[in-house]
């Protein structure tokens, strides 16, 4: 198991947010947990000085491409990039260093995967440079695949069968637990068993971290297969989780 850094750009500053609460149409709605006053390229450094690759270099909304851009070239081949990644923008970010681009939302219509647009976009970044973002909520016991913002509902469950379909087509897969995202009350352990049981690729979980003690517990659900990211409960995002104890489990483990 790998710890995996973020960083979550909004208006391009570093942020920490509720993740279900970012809509297009209503801004009055987000939910800030941490605004930073460092700069994207100060924590793009940090990880590098730390050996911390293959995080994930996130844009919620727009104008936060030049403090992306900064981010990438601070830390070449170090992050991944997501944000409304296509076929007409992707080679823009890996070019730019990003090690791989992050897709939702363009690889879904009407609800499902669209295998089309699936191909296009890999004519642009190949297999090995797509991670395809499966984040989810959860609806009648199951969790589905959210898209635009993690607002709708798709007819996608999360669950053998997806996993094994989709690792035909990217090189990871990166999960949020939507319902517990910024909120500090616990991990999705249900669904991190799933992954680790299932997935057939390296998988990130992201969601619901609230305590050093996760790091073991996402280890034993996802039977030591399920990589783990934790944002707004570091100390570096305003969280009371030290950075410095998370370099140190992973020195240890």
């Amino acid at each position: 198991m790998k710890f995996r850094p973020c960083i979550d750009l909004h208006q391009g500053k570093v942020v920490q947010i509720v993740g279900a609460s970012l809509q297009d149409t209503n801004q009055s709605s987000l939910e800030i947990n941490f605004i930073s006053t460092s700069s994207s390229v100060e924590y793009a450094k940090l990880y590098q000085k730390d050996g911390l690759m293959g995080g994930h270099l996130v844009s919620l909304g727009t104008g936060n491409q030049q403090a992306a851009l900064d981010a990438l070239a601070a830390f070449p081949g170090g992050l991944q990039y997501g944000g409304g990644v296509n076929p007409e923008n992707a080679a823009i970010f890996l070019e730019a260093g990003a090690s791989h681009v992050i897709v939702t939302s363009y690889v879904f219509d009407s609800g499902k995967i669209d295998f089309d647009r699936m191909r296009q976009l890999l004519d642009v970044t190949g297999k090995d440079k797509l991670v395809l973002d499966l984040s989810c909520r959860q609806r009648d016991g199951s969790y589905y695949v959210v898209t635009d913002r993690w607002q709708n509902f798709t007819e996608e469950k999360v669950d053998k069968e997806l996993l094994e379909t989709l690792s035909d087509y990217c090189s990871e897969f990166l999960v949020h637990g939507v319902d517990v995202e910024g909120k500090q009350q616990g991990i999705e352990e249900d669904l991190i068993r799933l992954l680790g049981r299932y997935s057939p690729l390296p998988v990130t979980y992201a969601g619901g971290v609230k305590r050093l003690s996760d790091l073991d517990l996402v280890k034993s659900l996802g039977q030591d297969r399920v990589d783990l990211t934790i944002g707004s409960a570091l100390d570096i995002f305003g969280g009371q989780v030290p950075y410095a104890d998370v370099l140190m489990w992973l020195k240890n483990n």
